[in-house]
């Protein structure tokens, strides 16, 4: 068999982090029945039963048998625009200001491509998630560390940044609430972001993966609140996490026209848009099932007052996420976050994601998933305290 060799441009691809730590989980799981897997981001719940049952539905219509229009269908966009009416009170043009995504992964890969040439800046949040860079690399551009620290509230200070950074950046990354930290942002913070990004021309990113999820009461703001967001960037949106539809692969971008007309015209030329009858279910999940998501929430939201309450019994000093169902705790010394989670992986079959995989400056720390029953995270701490190594 003749081996064909791979691309430049694959070559230079970052290593898939979550891919990585999937064949470490599989590996494990072969060897031992007992894996409680706390290291992916993967929702443990079923999709409500009315959407699943708006699909089935749909799935008899002929139309949808056909090619979907490449834009996705209007009554998509139209939820769209409805929700974030409702729900933020922001005014979005269905179609102009709203595309279809065959899930956000894939829109936060393609925006770098549809608007960094080689040798860009971008101002990447550190820690953040991975496949950000994927997008970076593809478009052969330059990331720009974006440092969050505990002690910045995980927010990023742009006083801190070097102007030639600012003046190369031609876009920027952000994620509130944050994926891995579980930190949420502000508007004051948010009129900042605005502030510089229309100061040096940079193109805002906002994943709003985790937007539905926020605790003690707080909800989590979107980005497109503030004024003079459409602006300067736009949001992105996924029902992966709001109404466990992971597995869906459906998303949307919101915003600054011109960026919405990029992403259009380079799905254009990628593939059709999503089965038709996976966009009437995701319309319907937009515009009826918010009891659902209220749910959902409550049930996270004990999750991580359990992980909390029980890893402050062993010792082991952590603070609460404010939003996402992540949690993001310090590893205690001496031991790198590699280290701490080998340690979990190999003595007491605990699958958590070393904070170094998410950037530099995840370094010393570890997170952790809310995917799982309570019971199961306090099985999981309990075999922590077992090996003795909180003080």
């Amino acid at each position: 068999m003749k081996i064909f060799k791979q691309s430049d441009t694959l070559n230079q691809l970052p290593d898939q982090f979550f891919s990585n730590l999937v064949k470490k989980v599989v590996t494990l799981s072969k060897q031992y029945d007992d894996v409680i897997n706390l290291g992916q981001g993967n929702p443990d719940q079923p999709t409500p039963p009315a959407i699943v049952e708006k699909l089935q539905q749909a799935a008899e219509n002929p139309l949808y048998h056909k090619y979907s229009p490449f834009e996705g269908f209007s009554f998509l966009k139209e939820a769209v625009a409805e929700y974030y009416q409702r729900e933020y009170g922001v005014e979005l043009d269905p179609y102009e200001e709203v595309a279809v995504l065959n899930g956000t992964k894939t829109g936060l890969v393609e925006v770098s491509q549809c608007l960094l040439n080689p040798g860009d800046g971008v101002l990447m949040p550190d820690p953040g998630y991975p496949d950000y860079w994927s997008g970076v690399a593809l478009a052969k551009a330059k990331m720009i560390p974006l440092k969050l620290l505990e002690e910045n509230q995980f927010l990023p200070v742009f006083s801190e940044l070097k102007k030639e950074d600012l003046q190369s950046a031609k876009m920027m990354f952000l994620n509130y609430p944050n994926n891995p930290t579980g930190a949420t942002a502000t508007p004051n913070f948010f009129n900042e972001v605005i502030k510089v990004a229309d100061e040096h021309h940079i193109c805002v990113v906002h994943d709003f993966a985790y937007g539905a999820i926020g605790y003690d009461g707080k909800r989590p703001i979107s980005f497109l609140q503030n004024d003079g967001a459409k602006d300067v960037g736009i949001e992105m949106m996924t029902l992966s996490k709001t109404f466990n539809m992971a597995g869906w692969r459906v998303g949307f971008a919101v915003g600054n026209r011109s960026v919405i007309k990029a992403i259009e015209l380079l799905q254009d030329h990628y593939y059709c848009s999503i089965f038709g009858g996976i966009q009437e279910a995701a319309a319907h999940a937009l515009l009826n099932e918010q009891d659902s998501i209220q749910e959902l929430v409550a049930m996270y939201e004990a999750r991580r007052n359990v992980l909390v309450k029980e890893a402050l019994k062993i010792g082991w000093e952590v603070i609460a996420p404010k939003g996402s169902f992540f949690a993001w705790f310090k590893v205690p010394k001496p031991f790198t976050s590699e280290q701490f989670a080998d340690i979990l992986l190999k003595q007491a079959h605990i699958v958590v994601a070393p904070g170094v995989g998410f950037g530099q400056y995840g370094e010393g720390y570890v997170r952790i998933g809310l995917l799982t029953d309570e019971n199961i995270l306090k099985e999981a701490i309990d075999r922590m305290k077992k090996l003795n190594i909180f003080h």
